[in-house]
Parts: C-alpha cells; structure tokens; sequence
C-alpha cells in the first residue's frame, strides 16, 4: 500500500503575468530575451465549465484562440467532461478569481459564472455570487481598462406584463418585475450598469450586457431541473415513453402551447462572439430569436428527429405554480439588430434535429 500523497500546496499566483514571447506552434519555442517580452494575451471565461460557458470556450478554440483562462467550480458530479475536448491557458478556481486576476492585463472577459436556478431561495449567497462579485469584476474591468461582456437573463423582464423590450435606461429597467430571485439580481446588476452609464461614470472601454432567453443544447446535461425539457426528457422517450407536458389553465391556450423564445446554444455562442469581436458596441440587448414558439413543436420537433410519430400526454400543472406560470416569452431583437448584428437564428426544427441526432442520441454528448 502507498504512503498516502501529502496535501497539495496552496496555488501562489504572481503579482504579474508571465512575460514571454512565443511563436510558432505552442511548444516549438521561448525566448526570454527582455527585448522581445510582452504581456500574453488571454480571454477570461467566468462560468467557462458551464452550460453556455463551454459552448463559448468551444467556439473559441474553433476559431483558433487556445490563450482562454477558465474561472469556475467544476464540483464532482461530472461536469469537467464539458471542457473534457477543449484547450485552455489556465484554470482558476472560484475563490481565486481575484487574486488571480492581480496585476494583469486580459484582452477581454465574458463574464458568465452565476447561480442560474431560478428556483434558488439562498438570498445572501446569490446576491454575493450575482451581483456583488459581477460588481467587483465590472470594477476590475473598470480601472483596468478591460472589455466586459456579461450574461444577464429574459428572467428579468418578470411576467411579462412589461413586454420584452431591451431598453436599457434606468427608467426602462425599473419598471420590471421579475419573478425570482435569480432574475432580480440579474436585474439589479443590469440597472447598476445602467445607471453608471446614465451618470457619465467611467465603465469599461467596452461592456455589453446578453439577456439570453430560453437557450438549449449540448453541456447542458449537469443542470438537472433547470436543463432544457427537451434535454430532461429525451432519454425516456428514446425507450418509447411518452412525454409529459403541462396543460393549460389559462383561457384560449392550449395544453401544451404555453410559448418560449427557445435559442440553440450555437447561436448565443454566436452572438457573444460577434460582441467580443466588436468592441464598438456597448449596451444590454436581448438573446433570443424573436420568435416565440411552442413546448409541443419542440417535443414534435424531437420525435421528427428520432424518426418516430409524436407521444405527448398532458398532465395538470401543479397547483403551486399555477399563479405564477410564464405562458409566453419571446425577445424584441432590433436593438441587436440596429447594433450591427446581421446572422441568422437557426429554426426550432433545425437546431432541434442537430441537437438530438448530432449529441443527445450518441454514447459521447458532448460538443
């Protein structure tokens, strides 16, 4: 039997970065030469082991960008597997980010570390995680003269009374409701931005807000109740169980028609790259397609893809939630529109039919 291994050190990170030349293939060549130091170039992903993290890191390293430094928790439940395929320049735990952070220059950070469940009921330790440490990276980003890019939440807009506009003036902002938890603090970082911009008060040389809406796709298997329905049920229907969905308690919907903006991961990838790559446009604008649609064609959309005739049942809405159900979302897109963002969003079907026969339906789901 082995001596047991000693307890591993506290990590130590410099005061400053690295300052090394490289070129060629990572690997090939260091110069240490002091007429040729620079500061590295990296992209800081908070949340980057996440659902909507790791499918950012992933188009990163598509596209070529290999120098992302990865801050997040990645706990022991598996999900490590959704960065199992990437490459990355660091990985800062959680508790390190500023200390980590200390004396260095990053070309940008996509800040999407948060506590997304919305059914979360620990206040003091969303509002710490939500909106007390996204104020100290603003901060950070601030004096440092970093551009920011941040997820917000279609959460914030409430019930929907007060539509699904992307106004972001202050006044536009205090008039929503939302909800829960989670989509007050979102909403309440997104005003304290707001506001700073209001007053003329210095933010970062770019800083970009994403109200994502109903976003589905790979990764997302860790999230559990919060993953989307499609990905929550299609193990079961793949066996040949029907699928449960809601009926309606509301007048002149019908059971299963309750509607959402539901946008595949690929195109919120899509559009926080295009901010990063843009860093004249700053603002808060909304994620999704503008196109509201059905719980009933996502499911009839999953069964098309598995080459079987839809088996849906509908089961009565539990009576705790009835008050408070969200029958519609679906997101206003022309301020990202106006801001110069001019691709397309990929259909219901289309991204469904990627989804399940490109990830769901094989023995290694993930991107």
């Amino acid at each position: 039997m082995s001596a047991p291994a000693p307890p591993a050190a506290k990590p130590v990170y410099p005061a400053k970065p690295l300052r090394l030349r490289l070129w060629g293939s990572w690997g090939k060549g260091l110069s240490h030469s002091p007429e040729w130091w620079g500061t590295a170039s990296m992209l800081l992903v908070t949340g980057g082991a996440g659902f909507i993290g790791s499918n950012v890191v992933a188009g990163l390293n598509e596209a070529g960008r290999n120098d992302i430094v990865v801050n997040d928790l990645l706990g022991s439940d598996g999900k490590w597997k959704n960065l199992g395929k990437r490459q990355l320049a660091d990985f800062v735990p959680a508790a390190d980010l500023f200390r980590w952070l200390d004396g260095r220059k990053l070309d940008g950070v996509i800040h999407l570390g948060a506590i997304s469940d919305t059914t979360a009921t620990d206040g003091d330790l969303v509002m710490q995680t939500n909106f007390v440490l996204s104020l100290r990276l603003l901060d950070w980003c601030t004096t440092t003269r970093t551009p920011f890019i941040y997820a917000s939440s279609a959460a914030t807009y409430g019930d929907g009374t007060n539509g699904f506009a992307d106004e972001w003036a202050p006044s536009a902002l205090r008039r929503l409701r939302p909800m829960n938890l989670y989509g007050w603090s979102k909403h309440l970082f997104d005003l304290a931005v707001a506001e700073r911009h209001a007053k003329g008060e210095r933010l970062p040389p770019q800083w970009a807000g994403m109200k994502f809406f109903n976003v589905f796709g790979p990764n997302e298997y860790h999230k559990g109740p919060m993953a989307s329905v499609l990905c929550r049920v299609f193990d079961e229907a793949k066996v040949g169980a029907p699928v449960r969905l809601f009926k309606s308690h509301k007048a002149g919907i019908a059971d299963g028609d309750q509607r959402r903006d539901f946008i595949y991961v690929d195109d919120a990838v899509a559009v926080t790259r295009w901010l990063l790559e843009t860093p004249s446009v700053s603002g808060i604008f909304n994620v999704g397609t503008g196109k509201a649609r059905s719980f009933r064609d996502m499911i009839a959309a999953m069964f098309k893809a598995l080459g079987r005739a839809p088996n849906i049942e509908y089961i009565d809405m539990p009576a705790a939630i009835r008050g408070s159900y969200q029958y519609f979302t679906q997101a206003e897109v022309d301020n990202l529109r106006k801001a110069g963002y001019n691709a397309g969003f990929t259909p219901l079907e289309a991204a469904v039919e990627q989804y399940v026969t490109g990830f769901l339906d094989r023995a290694d789901r993930y991107r």
